[in-house]
């Protein structure tokens, strides 16, 4: 669990280096993507514990996605790909 949420720190970051002028994603809506994405992770490694080092690989594969990603549009994909990810 201590990785996995290492890795949704990860992808945090991501959003915390992004910046965009455009509108499709703003700061306030990275942040909640960011929230929902949290709350997802936490529930799914609460709701069956043996699905952490699959989810951890399913969450690192979209962080090595975009992990060069420079604007809140691409971190907004990004939180949504790990949340779906996820959810699965």
């Amino acid at each position: 669990m201590k990785k996995f949420l290492l890795v949704a720190v990860g992808v945090a970051a991501l959003a915390g280096s992004a910046c965009s002028k455009a509108p499709e994603c703003t700061a306030e809506m990275a942040t909640k993507k960011a929230q929902d994405m949290a709350a997802a992770l936490q529930e799914a490694i609460t709701k069956d514990p043996s699905k952490a080092a699959d989810l951890s690989a399913k969450v690192q594969a979209v962080t090595d996605k975009y992990k060069d990603a420079s604007t809140l549009a691409e971190a907004c994909k990004a939180y949504d790909e790990v949340t779906a990810a996820i959810k699965g």
